[in-house]
């Protein structure tokens, strides 16, 4: 196999595992954080519960998050020595500050795990924001470098050269704050619902009005209020993306939505799959116009299509489907939420029905499935570069051999990983059950 599939194949493996780690030490702190304002507000001790039994499960995956940057980190340096040099000339600084970031995360973390007891309310207040917003600003600033890779800034190149570096322009890049906003909230939405998820799941088995039921009910309503909010923010800040690949990467843009044709009224495809022979998008559902309103506000906008690329420069076709059904499920947990929210305060039905509990059960993975699509979708549709129109990704991969032993040992330590996460989660709270702390 090409050095280079297996090179981008080890990389996104990693980075597919990373995500769902970082992901979660994103949302998970901000829940912890609503759940403490929640109990200083209302002096119910199911939201301090709430916060302590969320704190110990972000413990454990922040425990395995480190160890999985760290390789992203050193595969990065391994695989795309190409890459790294221009990383290390023009755009070093969020990994610089991303050091802080993290201790800014883990310092607060301890402070609020070891000692909540012996601190104040606003002092448990401001570690645990403390937590959240290191954990974001890590998220932030890594990320940053992929924004970087779509809107290359602060440098220019003469006879092949890298001149009049600017680190502080090619940090504050074109995408910066959009790529920036949609990590986050998208991130702060996950976590959200698999806090309803796993809530939802405790409930179809207590089916009773116990304590417990009860308890789990609180954090249910939680998820799927701050789930819902953030859903909503994800989709307006996803259409602020289309936009900008409109502006800045058209050619992802027209794959994105399987558009060969350069055209005004362009129509919005919606499923289906992009057939390269024929040259469309069979079996979608077109909003006539639709793709050139969203693209620049403005019917009569011209949208570019891929006849405007060598068939060389084109990303993979596949992404059309990717980014439907990315789009698709956020509109999905978009609707499970305001369904769940109706259903309980506004018709005041005390119990859901079995069909939609269910539904609530899958958001934490269609959330996590979201974030996977999402990330795969975004470095996908910038093939064949690396950095945008700078660099091709096949010209910033190793010369060196047997990385595909690599992958292989690699995928080993990863099954092994996230197998066990899940056994000492699930090791802690079956010796610490929930039935045993509310009596207390």
């Amino acid at each position: 196999m090409d050095e280079l599939v297996i090179a981008r194949s080890l990389f996104g493996m990693t980075m597919g595992v990373h995500i769902i780690y970082a992901t979660l030490g994103v949302g998970l702190p901000f829940m912890v954080l609503i759940a403490e304002l929640m109990y200083q507000k209302t002096k119910d001790k199911d939201y301090a519960l709430m916060a302590n039994r969320w704190t110990k499960g972000f413990a454990v995956l922040l425990g395995v998050a480190i160890p999985t940057g760290t390789i992203a980190g050193v595969q990065l340096s391994l695989l795309w020595p190409g890459f790294m040099e221009v990383v290390g000339r023009v755009i070093a600084l969020p990994f610089q500050i991303e050091i802080y970031a993290f201790f800014l995360e883990a310092l607060f973390m301890s402070i609020y795990v070891y000692a909540a007891d012996r601190l104040s309310p606003i002092m448990r207040i401001v570690s645990v924001t403390l937590v959240a917003f290191g954990a974001s600003a890590s998220a932030i600033l890594i990320t940053n470098v992929h924004a970087f890779q779509g809107t290359p800034d602060g440098f220019e190149i003469v006879d092949g050269k890298f001149v009049n570096i600017d680190p502080w322009e090619a940090f504050f890049n074109r995408s910066f704050f959009i790529t920036a906003g949609h990590v986050t909230v998208s991130a702060l939405m996950t976590g959200a619902f698999v806090i309803a998820s796993i809530a939802a799941y405790k409930m179809i088995r207590q089916r009773g009005n116990t304590r417990e039921y009860k308890f789990h009910h609180k954090a249910l309503m939680m998820g799927l209020v701050i789930g819902g909010i953030f859903s909503l923010l994800t989709s307006l800040n996803g259409h602020e993306s289309a936009q900008q690949l409109y502006q800045y990467q058209p050619e992802k843009l027209a794959a994105a939505e399987g558009l060969f044709e350069t055209q005004r009224y362009a129509p919005l495809a919606i499923g289906g799959y992009t057939d390269k022979e024929e040259r469309e998008v069979k079996w979608a559902i077109e909003v006539p116009w639709a793709l050139s309103f969203l693209s620049d506000d403005a019917f009569d906008t011209e949208v570019l299509g891929l006849e405007e690329w060598p068939e060389e420069e084109w990303p993979p076709l596949f992404v059309h489907t990717l980014f439907n059904s990315m789009v698709g499920i956020g509109s999905l947990l978009l609707l499970l939420s305001i369904v769940g929210f109706t259903w309980y305060k506004i018709l005041k039905r005390k119990k859901f029905p079995r069909w939609l509990m269910w539904g609530f059960i899958a958001t934490g993975p269609l959330a996590m499935t979201a974030i996977e699509f999402g990330w795969i979708f975004a470095c996908t549709g910038r093939q064949p570069w690396i950095i945008y129109h700078v660099m091709k990704t096949e010209e910033a991969v190793t010369t060196s051999g047997n990385i595909g032993l690599l992958f292989v040992l690699f995928l080993i330590v990863y099954i092994i990983l996230m197998i066990s996460t899940v056994l000492v989660l699930r090791y802690y709270f079956n010796r610490n059950p929930i039935s045993e702390e509310l009596d207390q």
